[in-house]
C-alpha cells in the first residue's frame, strides 16, 4: 500500500475536517492509498495549536512557503478566503505538490483560468473540492440519471440553500464582502456543490438568466460599528441545457438566507418516465418516480454505502464527515490511477466552466436578460 502525505494550508472549519477524516482512514475498506496528515499551515497560533494532539503532524508553521519546501508533503490541500486562491494555489503548483482545492478555484473568471493553466503546465494532479454529491442518496441520483431511464428530461432542479444570514445582527466575515468572497459572492461560496452532478453528466448551460439578490446591505464589524455587505446573498439561475438533443430547464440555486434550512443540498430530475429526487434533510432517503396509470412517488431507504466500501454497516446514516472522507477518498484513488470509473472530483476544467455560468450570471443579472455561455 502506497503512502500519500497531506499538508493543509488554512487551518480553520475545513482544515479541521481534512484531519478528521485523514483520522479515519482506516475505516475504508480495502482502499489502495494510506494517507496521514504531517504538515499544517496557518496565521493563527491558536487554530495551529488545535493540531499538535495529531501524532503523525511534524511541522505546524505561519509561513506556507516553509510548509510547501518541506520534503514529506506529497498533496496540499488549501482552504482560505478566495482572494487567497490564485497565489497560494499557483505557489503549490510551482513548489511541485499535487493540489486539492477549495472552491471556487480562485476569486473570479480570470484567476480560475490562470490557476487551471498553471495546473496543466506543471503536469500535477489537480482537483477542486465539492463532496455532498459523494453521499449515496446523491451517488443513486447520479447513476439512475447516467443510466437514462427518466425518459426524455422535462427539467432539474440543483441547488444548496443556508439559512445563518437571516439574523441581521450576526457579524459581518470575509464571505459578506467583494475584496475577499469575489463579485459572485455566494455562487463562488455555494456553486460548486450544484453544479458538479449537472456538469459530470455532460449538462452545462448554454443560456443563462440570473436573478440575484443583496439583502442586507450592512452587518455588525464587531467593533461597535457596521460593515458593507456587497456581495450577492442570494442566487438564482435559470439555464437552457441541450440533452439528448433536446433543450431542457436546469434552474440552480445558491441561497444564504433560504428560511428553514440549515445546510441543505438538494437535486431533482424530472423525465416523461421517471424521475429522482434527494435532499440532505433526509439523508438516508432516496425518492424516485416511475410512470404508471397512477402519478406517485416512491421511497427507499438507502443506508450507508459510498462509492467506497467501509466498515461502517449498511444500515447507518451517512452524515457530513462521511461524504468528506468519500471525497478525499475519490481524490487519492484517482491520483493513483485508481478510480476505476467512480465519480470523481471536480476537474480543473469544470471549475473554469463553473466561473464562466458566474460571470455570465453577473452580466445576466445587470442587463436583465438571458446570456449565451
Amino acid at each position: 500500500m502506497s503512502k500519500v502525505r497531506i499538508g493543509i494550508i488554512g487551518g480553520g472549519l475545513m482544515g479541521r475536517e481534512v484531519a478528521s477524516a485523514l483520522s479515519r482512514w482506516f475505516v475504508l475498506d480495502n482502499y489502495p492509498v494510506q494517507a496521514e496528515l504531517v504538515a499544517v499551515c496557518d496565521l493563527v497560533e491558536k487554530q495551529r495549536e488545535w493540531f499538535r494532539q495529531i501524532p503523525t503532524v511534524k511541522l505546524l508553521t505561519a509561513d506556507h512557503r516553509e510548509l510547501l519546501a518541506y520534503p514529506d508533503v506529497d498533496v496540499v490541500y488549501v482552504a482560505v478566503p478566495h482572494n487567497l486562491h490564485e497565489a497560494l494555489y499557483l505557489d503549490v503548483l510551482q513548489a511541485g505538490k499535487d493540489l486539492l482545492a477549495e472552491k471556487p478555484f480562485g476569486i473570479d473568471l480570470k484567476a480560475a483560468r490562470a490557476i487551471a493553466a498553471a495546473a496543466k503546465a506543471s503536469g500535477r494532479f489537480v482537483r477542486c473540492s465539492s463532496e455532498f454529491p459523494f453521499l449515496p442518496g446523491a451517488q443513486r441520483a447520479f447513476q439512475i440519471a447516467r443510466e437514462g431511464k427518466l425518459g426524455k428530461l422535462l427539467e432539474v432542479h440543483s441547488c444548496f440553500h443556508h439559512s445563518s444570514d437571516l439574523d441581521p445582527t450576526k457579524p459581518v466575515n470575509w464571505k459578506r464582502q467583494v475584496k475577499t468572497c469575489g463579485e459572485i459572492g455566494v455562487m463562488g461560496d455555494l456553486g460548486m456543490h450544484t453544479i458538479h452532478v449537472p456538469f459530470r453528466l455532460g449538462w452545462k448551460p448554454k443560456r443563462v438568466y440570473a436573478q440575484l439578490q443583496k439583502i442586507y446591505h450592512e452587518r455588525p464589524d464587531g467593533k461597535g460599528g457596521m460593515a458593507p455587505c456587497d456581495t450577492w446573498d442570494n442566487a438564482l439561475l435559470h439555464t437552457e441545457v441541450d440533452i439528448a438533443g433536446a433543450e431542457v430547464p436546469v434552474r440552480f440555486e445558491m441561497k444564504r438566507l433560504a428560511p428553514s434550512e440549515t445546510n441543505t443540498w438538494f437535486i431533482e430530475i424530472l423525465g416523461t418516465d421517471g424521475g429522482i429526487k434527494y435532499s440532505t434533510k433526509e439523508p438516508k432517503t432516496l425518492w424516485t418516480f416511475t410512470r404508471g396509470k397512477e402519478q406517485s412517488w416512491q421511497r427507499t431507504d438507502l443506508g450507508f454505502h459510498g462509492p467506497f466500501p467501509t466498515i461502517t454497516g449498511g444500515i447507518f446514516e451517512p452524515g457530513f464527515p462521511d461524504c468528506f472522507l468519500q471525497m478525499w477518498a475519490a481524490f487519492l484513488a484517482e491520483r493513483a490511477g485508481k478510480l476505476d470509473g467512480k465519480f470523481g472530483c471536480v476537474t480543473p476544467e469544470e471549475a473554469v466552466a463553473s466561473h464562466e455560468l458566474f460571470a455570465a450570471a453577473l452580466v445576466s443579472h445587470a442587463e436583465k436578460k438571458a446570456v449565451m455561455l
